[in-house]
């Protein structure tokens, strides 16, 4: 037997259970997608021609491209809203589960209300926050070892963005605290 017919299976305890019910199938997000983007193009497409999309002496107006970009979106969007429709219902496969869906809004959660802190206390301390929450609920590593990453990458990132670089970044009532 060669090395590359050595399989290695892991498992993984925090798996989502496999008789986990439903909560929607993939023709359903197909067509709320399709909807969506559909709303998305029309919207863009309005905004672009209301800036003009004709040409002018100096050459193509600001809305130009960007009406035909979204006129794409909108034929593309127009197709597969009529591909998801005219697909069976027997057909379609379970888009997520249950337990899916609850590790993906263990993440999705956390990381919007990390855009929301930012606003009010600044990129530095939500980011602390974030990784150090991050990595105790969801990894589940000591609570010392969560602080220390946290603060260690949050420390490198505010030397190299606002100390080496100068660049300005989102400040909270910490940074302004220390005269930042």
């Amino acid at each position: 037997m060669s090395d590359s017919e050595i399989e290695i299976v892991v498992d993984d305890p925090t798996a989502p259970e496999a008789d986990s019910p439903p909560v929607t199938d993939t023709r359903v997000v197909d067509i709320t997608v399709s909807l969506l983007l559909m709303a998305l193009a029309l919207t863009l497409g309005y905004d672009n021609w209301r800036t003009g999309i004709a040409w002018d002496s100096t050459g193509p107006e600001s809305g130009y491209f960007p009406f035909y970009l979204s006129v794409i979106l909108a034929g593309a969007s127009l197709y597969g809203l009529v591909a998801a429709l005219l697909s069976s219902k027997e057909a379609s496969e379970t888009f997520v589960t249950r337990a899916q869906l609850r590790r993906v809004m263990a993440v999705f959660v956390p990381t919007l209300l990390f855009c929301l802190a930012v606003q009010y206390l600044g990129l530095y301390v939500a980011s602390f926050l974030l990784i150090a929450a991050f990595m105790r609920m969801v990894g589940r590593i000591a609570l010392w070892k969560s602080l220390l990453t946290a603060f260690l990458f949050t420390a490198i990132m505010f030397v190299t963005f606002d100390i080496a670089f100068d660049v300005i970044m989102p400040k909270g009532p910490l940074e302004a605290a220390f005269g930042y």
